[in-house]
């Protein structure tokens, strides 16, 4: 029997009960970036980039340029104050090219083609008004696309996610190492740069598959057998880790499952993101909630999902919003939960309480942390059933929804019932107006 937490068809809290079917794809749609208040693009394994309207779920534009799928995609807003701000977005491709398009006429802008392998990342630095790419190098270019620097070849790995720093940095994943990179502008006026190694991480014991800033002091990471790293920004020091907090044999009070052989998929840190207090963890099936002050996780829901969570975000209302491989999107409220006295502190990953090896002082200190801070939970609000298969991100528009792309070449937009009722009412309320049908009787 599933451990996994259900919800009945009453879903009090679940706004979102109108949805949009939006097709165009033709294949895996894998990412979703917001161009602006109300649009933004889908791309995937078709190659095919699609910018759609979130309010009425319109397609506006479909970008042809890419022959093989679409590893990255970013936005690029111009900040020329000379003229209109501009929208751009920039994608790579297993084509080994990166486009950039114009988002308000649906046209290239430009194409590079010089790349010796995959981009597999892309990241926009608007203060320095440049942007990177990464793969088996890492590349700084001009707003014209203009190479301005690269590192020599990285390793056959190369780079699979980038994080921005202060001091004109950048944190880079290979393999299981994380280099940080420094980016210079020559002294004599001239747009010259130069990239330079600044210094090799080597903490993680398995490929890093998540990056994640926290604000201009912190940044994590997460490996592929569940380790999370939280690190100074500025100095690159290690300030927190857990290593073991997959581990169900230390959780004496877990019933352990038995299993022919432990998939190391359970334990993948598949995905990243952090408020200024909490880092939010999709581990394996689970979803974990690490405050960065208190150094502990402060809520989880080890089975949140029948398959590997593959995205995960915090909404404004102390919500989280969590998608899956299992096809399903799920809405989590953290709640704080009453203490019982004298409850026994947890050791192991993600280890409650403190890190590693706790010694008897801090034991009894963990013990006092535990009697004067809250302990919470997450409670299911919400279970959005729509697609067929994997559901690989969403993007959150506030009061226009919510929109999610998956494996079933579909992008869902998600709306809130009562919302849209009442504009559909507020519309027709003003047709008849206009149209002088309305009559107002005293």
């Amino acid at each position: 029997k599933s451990s996994v937490q259900t919800i009945g068809e009453e879903q009090i809290q679940n706004p979102y009960t109108e949805l949009l079917v939006l097709k165009g794809h033709q294949d895996i749609v894998r990412f979703l970036v917001q161009i602006d208040d109300c649009r933004f693009a889908s791309a995937g394994d078709d190659g095919i980039v699609f910018l759609w309207n979130a309010q009425t779920g319109e397609k506006l534009f479909e970008l042809h340029g890419h022959t093989h799928k679409i590893t990255a995609i970013a936005p690029f807003s111009s900040s020329d104050a000379s003229e209109e701000k501009k929208h751009l977005i920039l994608t790579a491709s297993a084509d080994r090219t990166v486009i950039v398009w114009d988002c308000s006429s649906g046209r290239q802008v430009q194409k590079v083609s010089c790349f010796h392998s995959t981009v597999k990342c892309l990241t926009v630095l608007q203060r320095l008004d440049v942007w990177l790419s990464g793969g088996s190098d890492l590349c700084v270019w001009n707003r014209k696309l203009d190479l301005l620097c690269k590192t020599s070849h990285l390793t056959d790995a190369g780079i699979s996610a980038l994080v921005e720093l202060p001091k004109n940095c950048v944190a880079a994943a290979v393999g299981k190492e994380l280099i940080i990179f420094r980016l210079i502008a020559s002294n004599d006026g001239s747009e010259g740069w130069n990239v330079i190694e600044v210094k090799r991480l080597v903490d993680h014991q398995d490929n890093i598959l998540s990056l994640v800033s926290v604000n201009d002091l912190t940044f994590v990471t997460g490996s592929h057998v569940g380790e999370l790293i939280v690190w100074d920004a500025l100095d690159w020091t290690k300030q927190a880790s857990e290593y073991n907090f997959w581990d169900s044999s230390v959780h004496p009070d877990v019933q352990p499952e038995i299993k022919l052989s432990q998939s190391p998929n359970e334990t993948s840190v598949q995905h990243l993101t952090s408020d200024e207090e909490c880092v939010f963890a999709a581990v394996g099936k689970g979803i974990y909630v690490y405050n960065l002050q208190m150094k502990r996780v402060i809520a989880c829901q080890r089975t949140a999902h029948d398959s590997s969570v593959l995205h995960i975000e915090k909404l404004p209302n102390r919500q989280l919003i969590s998608c899956s491989e299992d096809g399903s999107v799920r809405i989590w409220e953290l709640r704080e939960k009453q203490q019982l006295p004298a409850e026994p502190v947890p050791t192991g990953f993600f280890n409650m309480w403190g890190f590693g090896r706790a010694n008897k002082q801090a034991n009894q200190a963990a013990k006092k942390m535990q009697e004067n801070t809250p302990v919470y939970f997450l409670e299911l609000v919400g279970d959005l059933i729509g697609h067929s298969s994997a559901v690989q991100m969403f993007l959150y528009f506030g009061e226009l929804g919510l929109a999610t792309c998956s494996a079933d070449h579909l992008i869902i937009l998600w709306k809130d019932g009562e919302r849209e009722s009442r504009l559909r009412s507020l519309t027709l309320f003003q047709k008849l107006a206009q149209n002088g049908d309305l009559q107002l009787k005293f």
